[in-house]
């Protein structure tokens, strides 16, 4: 799976910073340009692990992110949409593994050509390390190399 630093995209790490001043991660940020319109796609998810994101949630990060959009880019023709990661989101990029500490996610091993799941207790631009029950019963570390992952969810608990 490949890192590529969300500070990349366009706006994000401006908009990363409202979103942490309100309590959550901006998974993802995706502006596309239309003809006449603007088009924003955002994640958000709780930097509680234990907390999910309610639509009281969403609409209160909506309007801070929108309102600095539209201030920046000087423009009142944006059209964004803003969601939580939700049961099952598909992992695109490996830099979203950070945002997911703590929380259940399963991942397709190339090496072991399996599903792992477990929770996330680390993530860095390498590899991840899972918390997942060995074939004793016992509960092991895992690390797994991000070029092994060939796709990755997280798992709602």
């Amino acid at each position: 799976m490949d890192y590529i630093s969300l500070e990349h995209f366009q706006h994000y790490k401006e908009c990363a910073k409202i979103a942490l001043d309100l309590g959550f991660f901006l998974v993802e940020l995706k502006m596309t340009p239309q003809k006449n319109v603007v088009r924003v796609q955002a994640v958000v998810s709780s930097t509680d692990a234990t907390k999910t994101v309610s639509v009281d949630d969403c609409a209160r990060v909506h309007r801070a992110i929108l309102s600095h959009l539209e201030e920046t880019l000087s423009r009142d023709d944006i059209a964004m949409e803003l969601s939580s990661p939700g049961m099952e989101r598909n992992i695109k990029n490996a830099a979203e593994f950070t945002f997911f500490v703590g929380k259940n996610i399963r991942v397709w091993s190339r090496a072991e050509s399996d599903w792992i799941s477990g929770e996330l207790l680390e993530a860095d631009s390498k590899k991840i390390a899972l918390k997942v029950p060995s074939k004793t019963g016992e509960i092991e570390k895992k690390q797994i190399e991000l070029e092994d992952i060939a796709k990755a969810k997280f798992v709602s608990s």
